[in-house]
């Protein structure tokens, strides 16, 4: 059996400590490290806009129209895109995601304020689920939700 059909095999049939000459050895390594694991970008959208919609002051992802084209694609089955995932873009490496977000927030808030807790959460909920590092989080701030606006969102055709 030549060295590549018996790592093919599973065996070892390297000298390891305290196996004597000769001793065949199955596997190597922790067996949680055997193999890969990748993730999609719509799996690290879905985690950043959870991540993104729970912190206060942000009312809502995407820009206006993004939102009413998507509260429409939301009701029609078999619509592409998730409401979770509206406003955020996504690029996922081996071991790194850059992040894209489109915001609106509540009228009152500090920008500032909302945008740095917005980054917090989401590099803290991204890198704690998916084991990536998050190298940025960029954040378009597209509108501002005053007290009297109603949401964009279109009336049902039906009650």
């Amino acid at each position: 059996m030549t060295d590549m059909e018996s790592h093919r095999a599973g065996q070892d049939t390297t000298d390891a400590p305290g196996a004597g000459k000769g001793q065949i050895r199955r596997g190597g390594g922790d067996p949680g490290s055997r193999g890969r694991t990748t993730i999609a970008d719509g799996v690290v959208e879905k985690i950043t806009g959870m991540a993104a919609r729970d912190v206060a002051g942000v009312h809502a992802m995407g820009s206006g129209m993004s939102r009413t084209f998507g509260a429409v694609r939301d009701r029609v089955p078999g619509g592409t895109k998730s409401g979770v995932t509206r406003g955020v873009k996504a690029e996922v490496g081996e071991k790194q995601t850059a992040l894209d977000l489109e915001i609106v927030v509540e009228y009152g808030v500090s920008i500032s304020d909302v945008a740095r807790d917005v980054r917090e959460n989401v590099v803290a909920a991204v890198e704690r689920m998916t084991g990536l590092e998050v190298v940025e989080v960029n954040i378009a701030v597209s509108d501002v939700k005053l007290p009297d606006e109603e949401d964009e969102e279109p009336e049902p055709r039906i009650k």
